[in-house]
């Protein structure tokens, strides 16, 4: 059977002037005569990638591409059409990002993490969506430093990264991270492992070293509101993490490290700059 977007080894079944035709029984697919090894003879196996050519035709070729369907891989953005963005995967055919694909707009030149599927109409198209396909198998543990991108974002769940551009992890919401942008690329810690495989992280530091930088960035919103915040560490956790890019107990820590300070104070609902 000839499956389109996976590497098969399959036979020479004729010659023609034009390359060879390749295939198992009534199934044959065309490989380009440029592409023809010199010394091809009928009953010979060559393996080869199969895809879909500009006239959507089923081709073979000898050419490795960056991914098959299923992996997913780096991929750079040649340019960008109406119907959606073409990424570079090694093959003359450039492969389709369709918009609804895309977890946030790419531009030409860019590179972006995406996997390889087919769709309804048995085409190869990208997506970057690649949740589903990332392993869960990393050799990390807890307080290890890691490197990932950002692949996608979630009001609900947190910033999605491939840690090593291939295994799955989570910034989670409760962290209170903002400004980060699909393909960022950052350095954290593994703050836990689930039973899956899949990783927790943290862009910021341990609480204890952490607690001074943002107590100071607190106080210094505190300064813009003219020294009087109108509202204490009650206060909802999406306003704190509105107005500082904090989860509320990095928060409460912050301003309890301010007031042991002396330099605030919490009274009548509000927290005061005092020096």
């Amino acid at each position: 059977m000839l499956r389109v977007g996976e590497k098969q080894e399959l036979t020479v079944l004729k010659k023609v002037d034009f390359g060879v035709y390749l295939g198992e029984a009534d199934e044959k697919v065309l490989l380009p005569k440029k592409e023809v090894p010199a010394d091809a003879a009928v009953g010979d196996r060559i393996t080869v990638f199969l895809y879909r050519d500009s006239k959507d035709r089923l081709i073979a070729t000898r050419r490795e591409p960056m991914l098959t369907v299923g992996k997913f891989a780096v991929l750079k953005v040649k340019e960008v059409a109406k119907i959606g963005a073409f990424l570079d995967w090694g093959l003359e055919k450039d492969l389709l990002l369709p918009f609804h694909e895309q977890t946030a707009k790419v531009r030409p030149g860019e590179e972006c993490l995406a996997a390889l599927y087919v769709d309804k109409s048995g085409r190869l198209c990208a997506t970057m969506r690649v949740y589903p396909y990332l392993h869960r198998n990393s050799p990390y543990g807890i307080n290890d430093e890691v490197n990932g991108r950002v692949y996608e974002l979630s009001g609900n769940f947190g910033t999605f990264v491939a840690v090593d551009d291939r295994y799955s992890a989570l910034i989670p919401r409760r962290e209170g991270v903002t400004g980060l942008k699909v393909g960022d690329r950052i350095h954290a810690r593994v703050t836990g492992v689930k039973e899956d495989g899949k990783l927790d992280l943290s862009i910021r530091e341990k609480a204890y070293l952490q607690m001074d930088e943002d107590a100071e960035m607190v106080m210094g919103v505190i300064e813009e509101y003219a020294g009087v915040l109108p509202f204490d560490d009650r206060v909802d956790p999406e306003i704190i993490r509105r107005e500082f890019g904090l989860s509320k107990n990095a928060f409460k820590r912050a301003v309890g490290r301010l007031m042991k300070q002396g330099r605030a104070e919490i009274r009548d609902h509000r927290i005061y700059k005092l020096k």
